[in-house]
């Protein structure tokens, strides 16, 4: 099992005032990789409270991955990037690239989205948008991609490459 955290960034939120149907997909979407999810948290769009959770999901708790929703447009509340870096060891942009990449076949919107994908301690920390449909596409397109990100994180010293040119009908 991987042992889950969800954090979903929203004002209206964290006062009651709005359903959290974005929090709630991920909740379903992570049972596709055997996803236990172990805390779902609202919180308000505030950079202290956001990297205070992000830590401790990520040193108390040790969760292997957190996944946020909210708070990565362009709106001058939307501060979830900049607080996932505070706290953050290594970022891995070719993640958040992709979900903006594929997004983008679908709506320019996509392009908006701050997002990012890193890791602190031996936790996967993704930042997706607030809405649903950005919450379904992008962590549907990494979805499957997560796993082995997480076995990596945590030592697994196996060939990368191997394993993807089996399933890609080579050697």
């Amino acid at each position: 099992m991987i042992k889950v955290a969800v954090l979903t960034m929203s004002d209206k939120g964290s006062r009651g005032e709005r359903e959290d149907e974005s929090g709630r997909l991920i909740c379903n979407m992570v049972k596709d990789i055997s996803g236990d999810v172990v805390l779902h948290e609202i919180i308000p769009d505030e950079p202290k409270i956001i990297e205070d959770r992000l830590r401790h999901f990520a040193d108390d708790l040790r969760v292997d991955l957190i996944v946020t929703t909210g708070g990565t447009g362009v709106s001058p509340r939307d501060v979830t990037p900049e607080a996932t870096k505070n706290v953050i060891e290594k970022e891995i942009p070719g993640l958040a690239e992709f979900m903006r990449a594929e997004g983008c076949k679908k709506t320019p919107r996509a392009a908006i989205s701050r997002g990012i994908v890193g890791i602190r301690r031996g936790s996967l920390i993704v930042n997706l948008p607030g809405s649903p449909r950005g919450v379904s596409e992008g962590l549907g397109v990494i979805l499957s991609t997560i796993p082995h990100v997480i076995e990596k994180m945590h030592g697994d010293e196996s060939d990368c490459g191997k394993p993807a040119e089996k399933a890609a009908g080579g050697r």
